[in-house]
C-alpha cells in the first residue's frame, strides 16, 4: 500500500508552477539523501510542483517523511551493480517520461559518468565526459588547469601516497592544509584518523596524517598546500551553470559565514550570505569555456586578508550540497536543468550573474550563526538579515505535509548547536594544549599527536571495500542516531 501510495505522488503533479509556467513532463531522480539532495528536490517542487524521486542509502527524517519527494532506500547503493540494478528497475517503471539522474556526491556522479553508454537510453544526464571528469575533480590535474587559465591557486604540492612522507619537501612554511586529490576514491578509504581535510601545524603533524593516510585503503595522491589564514568568512563559494554548448550562463556567489566543525564536514558550509564578485566569476568563466565544460560546477574559493587576493580551492562537478542559497537568491536551480535539458530552450547571450537580492542561507541556529562571526559589520548585516525576514533554512519548507516533518529542522537544527558547541570546546582544549607543549622541553612536545610513532602493529589494516562501506554507513549512523531518537520522542 506504501509503495502504491508512492506511486499515485508521482503521478499526480500539478499541471502549473506559480510563475503560470507549464510543468515539463520530467521525473528527477536524486541519489542521496543529505541537505543537498532535499534542497534539489524542494527545487523542483517550488518550481514546478514536481515529486522527485530521492534513492538514499538510509532512511532518515529528512527524506522519509517527506510529502514533497517519494524516498526509496537502498543500503547498498554505493556498490555498482546495485546502482545498475536500482536505475534499470526505476528506468522500467517510469520510462513512460523522461527521467533526469542526479548525484548529490563526488562518488555517485562518478559512476554515473562511468555508466553513461548504459543510462543514456534511460536518462538525461547532466554531467561531463568521463576524461574532463578526471582532469577536475583529480585536485593535482585541475591545478594544472588552473595555471594553464590563469586562476590563482594556493602553492601546491603533490605527494605520492606510496612515497615516504618523511622525504617530502615544500617550497613554503607552516601551517599547511592537506586533501586527497580523488574526493570519490577518498569516500571508500575508512581509518580512525581520517579527516576531509587536515589543518596541519608542523611536519610532526604533516607526518602523522600522512602515514596514517598510507596505512589506510586509500591509493591515491595527497595535496600539500599553502595555507591561506583566515577564518570561515574568508571563505567564497560560486556556483555556475554552463550549457551544452559549453557556454556559461549563470553564476551566483556568496561569502561563507560558518562551515560544518565535524571532521568529515570541512568545506561544508553552514551558512551563506549572497555576494557579488565579477573578478571572481571572470576567472570561473575563463576556466569552464577554456575545457568545454556543461552543467552545474560549485568552486571553493578563499580570500586571503592579508591582500584581498583571491585562490581557488577546487571545483565539484555538480550541485553542492548547500545549493539551495542559489534558489533562495531568486534563481531557482530546477530551471536551468529544465530549460537546457528537457526543454531545450536557446539562453540569451548575456551572462546572468545573481544581483541585487540580498538573501542569507542557514542549516544552522541563529545563535550559533551570529556566534560564529567574529567581524562586528559582518554580524551587525547578518542579524539584520535575520529580522527583515531574508534567511532562507532548505529544510524548513511550508509544503510538507506531516507534523513529523515540520518538527524535524528544530531536532536538525539542535544537532547543528550540539556539534558547534562541541567543536568549540575542542578547539579550546587543543589551544590550551598547545601552550601547555610550548612550555615543555624539547623533544616531549608532540607525543599525544605523533601517530607516526605508534608501532606498526597497532596500525588498522588495509580494508575491503566492504569493510570500508559499513565504517562509512556506521559512522553515518553515529551521526544520526542521537536525531532518530529525539524524532521518535517528537511523534
Amino acid at each position: 500500500m506504501q509503495e502504491m501510495n508512492a506511486m499515485g505522488r508521482l503521478k499526480a503533479q500539478h499541471s502549473r508552477d506559480g510563475m503560470g509556467a507549464e510543468k515539463p513532463e520530467v521525473l528527477p531522480v536524486i541519489l542521496g539523501g543529505d541537505i543537498g539532495a532535499y534542497s534539489l528536490a524542494r527545487a523542483f517542487h517550488e518550481a514546478y510542483g514536481i515529486v522527485s524521486l530521492v534513492v538514499s542509502q538510509r532512511a532518515s527524517h529528512m527524506c522519509g517523511d517527506s510529502t514533497i519527494l517519494v524516498n526509496r532506500v537502498e543500503p547498498e547503493l554505493e556498490q555498482r551493480a546495485v546502482l545498475q540494478a536500482v536505475l534499470r528497475d526505476i528506468a522500467e517503471t517510469h520510462g513512460h517520461q523522461p527521467l533526469l539522474l542526479l548525484g548529490c556526491g563526488d562518488w555517485y556522479v562518478r559512476m554515473i559518468v562511468e555508466m553513461r553508454e548504459e543510462l543514456e537510453g534511460h536518462y538525461l544526464i547532466p554531467y561531463i565526459p568521463e576524461e574532463l571528469l578526471n582532469r577536475l575533480v583529480l585536485k593535482d590535474s585541475f591545478c594544472r588547469l588552473c595555471e594553464e587559465a590563469g586562476v590563482p591557486i594556493p602553492r601546491t604540492v603533490v605527494y605520492d601516497t606510496a612515497d615516504d612522507p618523511a622525504q617530502l619537501a615544500l617550497p613554503f612554511s607552516f601551517p599547511v592544509v592537506a586533501k586527497p586529490a580523488s574526493s570519490a576514491a577518498y569516500h571508500y578509504a575508512s581509518f580512525p584518523e581520517k579527516r576531509k581535510v587536515f589543518f596541519l601545524k608542523d611536519r610532526a603533524e604533516l607526518q602523522a596524517a600522512l602515514s596514517a593516510v598510507r596505512r589506510s585503503s586509500y591509493e591515491g595522491k595527497f595535496l600539500i598546500q599553502e595555507h591561506i589564514p583566515g577564518d570561515d568568512t574568508q571563505m567564497r563559494i560560486l556556483t555556475t551553470y554552463s550549457d551544452q554548448q559549453g557556454r556559461v550562463r549563470f553564476a551566483a556567489f556568496g561569502q561563507t559565514l560558518l562551515e560544518d566543525p565535524r571532521p568529515m564536514g570541512v568545506g561544508n558550509p553552514l551558512a551563506i550570505v549572497s555576494r557579488e564578485n565579477d573578478a571572481i566569476v571572470a576567472d570561473a568563466v575563463r576556466l569552464l569555456e577554456s575545457v568545454g565544460y556543461t552543467g552545474f560546477a560549485n568552486f571553493d574559493i578563499k580570500i586571503d586578508p592579508r591582500d584581498g587576493s583571491h585562490r581557488f580551492f577546487e571545483i565539484n562537478t555538480r550541485l553542492g550540497r548547500s545549493n539551495y542559497y542559489v534558489t533562495a537568491s531568486g534563481h531557482n536551480v530546477a530551471r536551468w536543468l529544465v530549460a537546457d535539458l528537457v526543454e531545450q530552450r536557446p539562453f540569451a547571450d548575456e551572462l546572468v550573474v545573481a544581483r541585487g537580492r540580498e538573501s542569507l542561507y542557514a542549516v544552522a541556529p541563529k545563535p550559533v550563526v551570529l556566534g560564529a562571526i567574529a567581524n562586528p559589520d559582518l554580524r551587525a548585516e547578518v542579524r539584520d538579515l535575520y529580522e527583515l525576514g531574508c534567511d532562507a533554512d532548505p529544510l524548513a519548507y511550508e509544503a510538507e505535509g506531516k507534523l513529523r516533518r515540520r518538527l524535524y529542522p528544530f531536532v536538525f537544527a539542535f544537532k547543528q548547536w550540539r556539534a558547534c558547541r562541541s567543536a568549540r570546546k575542542d578547539r579550546t582544549a587543543a589551544a590550551s594544549e598547545n601552550e601547555a607543549a610550548e612550555a615543555e622541553p624539547s623533544g616531549g612536545r608532540f607525543s599525544k599527536t605523533d601517530l607516526s610513532a605508534a608501532p606498526r602493529s597497532n596500525a588498522r589494516p588495509l580494508c575491503t571495500d566492504a569493510k570500508n562501506r559499513a565504517a562509512n554507513h556506521a559512522m553515518a549512523n553515529e551521526l544520526e542516531a542521537p536525531e532518530l531518537q529525539l524524532m521518535g520522542a517528537a511523534q
